[in-house]
C-alpha cells in the first residue's frame, strides 16, 4: 500500500494532501528515510509519525483586512496583502487569509479539511497579490483541475537584483527540498520538473523589473529560479544574499493577473491585482537613481 493512503487510513483527521505534504517535507520518515507518498510498504518498516493534534476547534473566523476583487456563491477571488499567512499552521492560529475568510464567507470547500477550507492554490507570505478561493466542493475541484492542467494562468512581477541582458527567457530546472537546508527548496536531481518564463519589463542600474509566468508550481518556483540564474528577488530572506537596500517586509514578488475558466458558468475571467505600494515605492527609487 501506498504510504499515503496507510496513513490517510490510519489518521482520518489529516487529509490525504496535508500528509502527502508532511511527507515531502520530510515530517514523515520510513526506517529513519525520508521518502516519497507513494512509496509502497509491506508492513515491516518503521514509520516515524509525529501526530499532530488537530486544531479544527481553535482556528476562529476573525474579521480581518481583506481586498476582494471578485465575489460570487461559487469563488472568491482576493488580492492577499504581504506578511499574511494563507493558512493556519501548528504554530500559527490566528490572522491568516482562512481566518479572515471564515469570517467573510458563510461557505468554504471542505476538500482540503479544517485547516486549509476554500485554499485551491496558495502564495507564499511575504508575496502579495491575486488569489481564488473556492465556496464549495465543485467548485474547488473544477479550480484544481484547471491549475494543475495549466488552463489557469497565473503572472507575476518581481523587482530582482543584477541587470538582465536577454529580454526574455525560460527557466527549467527541477525543484525539490534542498539537502543542506530542509526549509528552503533547491534545484535538485530528484525535483519536480519546474519551468519558468520571464520577460523584462524595464532595467535600471544594478535592477530588473520582470515578468514570470509559471508553467508548473512548485513551492518557492520563482524565488529558486531567479536565484539560481543569478538574479535573486529583492528582499527574500531566503534566496538572496545580497544586502538588504529597499524597505519591504520580504521579497518584491506580487501575483498581478489569474486567469481562470469560472467553474459553474464556464465563462472566462481575468482578475488582476494592482502593484502594491511597496514594490511600486522601489520601483519610483530605483527610477529616481537610474537616471541621476
Amino acid at each position: 500500500m501506498r504510504l499515503d493512503k496507510y496513513l490517510s487510513e490510519k489518521y482520518p483527521q489529516y487529509s490525504r494532501a496535508n500528509l502527502q505534504r508532511m511527507i515531502s517535507e520530510g515530517l514523515i520518515k520510513v526506517d529513519g528515510q525520508a521518502v516519497k507518498a507513494s512509496y509502497q510498504i509491506n508492513g515491516d518498516e518503521e514509520i516515524f509519525f509525529k501526530e499532530i493534534e488537530p486544531i479544527n476547534s481553535k482556528i476562529e473566523p476573525e474579521n480581518l483586512p481583506l481586498k476582494i476583487l471578485y465575489e460570487d456563491k461559487d469563488i472568491i477571488v482576493i488580492d492577499k496583502a504581504r506578511g499574511m499567512t494563507v493558512h493556519p499552521a501548528d504554530s500559527i492560529i490566528h490572522g491568516t487569509l482562512v481566518n479572515a475568510l471564515l469570517y467573510h464567507c458563510k461557505d468554504l470547500s471542505g476538500i482540503n479539511g479544517v485547516m486549509r477550507p476554500g485554499i485551491v492554490h496558495r502564495l507564499d507570505k511575504d508575496t502579495s497579490g491575486v488569489m481564488v478561493a473556492a465556496k464549495n466542493d465543485k467548485a474547488h475541484i473544477n479550480l484544481s483541475e484547471q491549475i494543475q492542467s495549466k488552463t489557469a494562468k497565473r503572472n507575476y512581477l518581481a523587482i530582482v537584483h543584477g541587470e538582465i541582458k536577454d529580454n526574455a527567457g525560460i527557466i527549467e530546472g527541477a525543484i525539490g527540498r534542498s539537502k543542506t537546508d530542509r526549509k528552503k527548496m533547491a534545484i535538485v536531481a530528484n525535483g519536480k520538473p519546474a519551468i519558468t518564463e520571464f520577460k523584462v519589463l524595464e532595467r535600471f542600474k544594478n535592477f530588473t523589473f520582470v515578468e514570470c509566468n509559471l508553467k508548473t508550481g512548485r513551492t518557492h518556483q520563482i524565488r529558486v529560479h531567479m536565484s539560481s540564474i543569478g538574479y535573486p528577488v529583492v528582499g527574500d530572506p531566503k534566496y538572496c544574499n545580497k544586502k538588504k537596500s529597499f524597505e519591504i517586509k520580504g521579497q518584491a514578488l506580487h501575483s498581478y493577473e489569474l486567469k481562470l475558466i469560472h467553474p459553474s458558468t464556464n465563462e472566462q475571467m481575468n482578475f488582476v491585482a494592482p502593484l502594491p505600494e511597496d514594490m511600486e515605492k522601489i520601483l519610483k527609487e530605483i527610477r529616481g537613481k537610474n537616471n541621476e
